[in-house]
């Protein structure tokens, strides 16, 4: 992600822009830039990185273009300049905007639930649910070395995260089983099985993933996935 290729020709920023760094945040950091955030930034900034992931899925990532970006957004460069400062500020932004949403969503989708199989039921439809609407598999067509560097990147953090989801149900599963669940075993297979259907898509039996599912929640009931 964070090996993309130099800006090109005609979207190196202006001169005033690139005196104004001081003021913002360093170029090398990923980070968007400092500026003083209220409801019409944020807006502005999630506009710019929707409009990011439409460019990025028409034409790749190793040549992005600024002036594309801006386009699609419907914004001028200064504009743009004033959030970001260079295309891998960009795009850096743009991986985390992915992973956060992800887990956004993955969080709002578990709230309702408490009850721990109601909420591992909830993880299935959502996991089933992403693999069916996901733009990823995309990315990887049109970006494959951006896509390969972006699961790299988000993986760790994925199994943490997923760890922390299901956390409600891992305590369930260990007090009915009598058991000590090698937890960031269970979600590594998950992020695993995620990352690898975007790879190779398992087409029509994919529906069966509910079921795969629950046969390995029985396996994890009778310790045979447990660390003792």
């Amino acid at each position: 992600m964070e090996d993309v290729s130099a800006m090109p020709e005609g979207d190196v920023a202006p001169k005033s822009a690139r005196t104004r760094k001081a003021s913002g945040a360093d170029a090398g950091t990923g980070k968007v830039r400092a500026v003083r955030r209220n409801r019409r930034s944020d807006s502005t900034i999630q506009t710019i990185l929707a409009a990011a992931e439409e460019v990025i899925l028409q034409s790749g990532a190793d040549r992005i273009s600024i002036l594309d970006v801006c386009v699609q957004a419907g914004i001028s460069r200064g504009t743009f300049y004033r959030y970001f400062s260079s295309q891998e500020d960009l795009l850096d932004a743009f991986s985390r905007h992915k992973r956060d949403r992800f887990h956004k969503a993955l969080g709002e989708a578990l709230e309702p639930y408490v009850d721990p199989d109601e909420r591992f039921e909830a993880v299935v439809r959502f996991i089933d649910d992403y693999l069916e609407n996901s733009r990823s598999r995309r990315l990887l067509i049109v970006a494959p070395e951006y896509a390969m560097r972006w699961f790299q990147r988000i993986f760790h953090d994925s199994v943490v995260r997923f760890q922390d989801a299901l956390s409600l149900v891992f305590d369930a599963w260990e007090t009915r089983a009598g058991i000590v669940l090698d937890r960031e075993l269970v979600c590594e297979l998950l992020v695993r099985y995620i990352l690898s259907e975007q790879l190779v898509p398992a087409g029509p039996e994919r529906k069966n993933l509910p079921r795969r599912l629950e046969r390995l929640a029985s396996m994890l009931m009778s310790g045979r996935i447990a660390r003792r």
